[in-house]
């Protein structure tokens, strides 16, 4: 499926985001303001994901994106990753049947071939089990970096075309990671940081970016309706003026 690029097209503008992007930080600093260990707060975060997850799917947004694990988290202290891989695991086996269950299907992206084989069977069979449901697409960014995704795209794009020399936008986005959605259109980070920290760097040329001081153990309901409604109080003018926007209501 081909959907609009918001740098060669004028995409639609939906009062729900059709898409929307978080990412989940906060999860370290939730656990150590309660004098826990840090894998308290990855723990406590699973369950909001849960949470957004319904929500999101009640709310009729079609795909939500989010980002788990940077190819940069590996340099974490190496018990922490380690409980973070077992943390994985134990999520991809206690709820799949679930998104199964409530039509959604799961898509995991990123260089996966970092993670021990496992893990690469549980993801492949998590994705094939939801495969062809319909009522939203979670992915989740695992190893994910928006500049590994743009690089491993141009390798993808020049194998396709060889002895090309000069490449056009549209011959590289078939390539990207995820290709099969639309750009965001609401990109959230929680826990107070102002940066996108190469997060889909190629796809959030024009999405409407929220920033909440909230970690993301304690994000809720209400705290996903407080960014959709600064969404819906934007003007999406992707390039245009706003009189042309006020022409086109007009």
């Amino acid at each position: 499926m081909k959907y609009t690029s918001s740098t060669t097209e004028v995409p639609e503008a939906p009062n729900v985001p059709r898409h929307v992007a978080i990412i989940m930080d906060g999860n370290g600093r939730w656990a150590t303001k309660r004098y826990l260990p840090r894998v308290a707060g990855h723990v406590k975060g699973v369950e909001a994901v849960r949470t957004v997850v319904e929500a999101c799917a009640r709310r009729g947004v079609e795909y939500l994106t989010l980002f788990a694990f940077s190819s940069e988290n590996w340099r974490r202290p190496e018990e922490e990753v380690s409980l973070l891989m077992r943390l994985f695991v134990t999520a991809l086996d206690r709820e799949v049947s679930k998104l199964h269950a409530n039509n959604i299907r799961l898509k995991v992206v990123g260089d996966l071939s970092r993670f021990d084989a496992k893990l690469q069977g549980m993801i492949a069979s998590a994705e094939r089990k939801t495969a062809n449901n319909t009522r939203m697409t979670v992915t989740v960014c695992a190893n994910y970096g928006g500049r590994w995704d743009i690089m491993q795209a141009v390798g993808k794009m020049v194998a396709a075309h060889p002895g090309a020399g000069d490449f056009a936008e549209e011959q590289l986005a078939p390539h990207l990671a995820m290709a099969y959605a639309p750009e965001p259109d609401l990109f959230i980070r929680t826990g107070g940081e102002q940066r996108i920290s190469n997060f889909l760097l190629w796809q959030l040329a024009y999405t409407e970016l929220f920033f909440t001081d909230t970690y993301w153990p304690d994000f809720s309901i209400e705290c996903l309706d407080e960014a959709i409604a600064s969404y819906q109080h934007r003007e999406r003018r992707f390039g245009r003026t706003g009189a042309q926007l006020a022409e086109k209501t007009n």
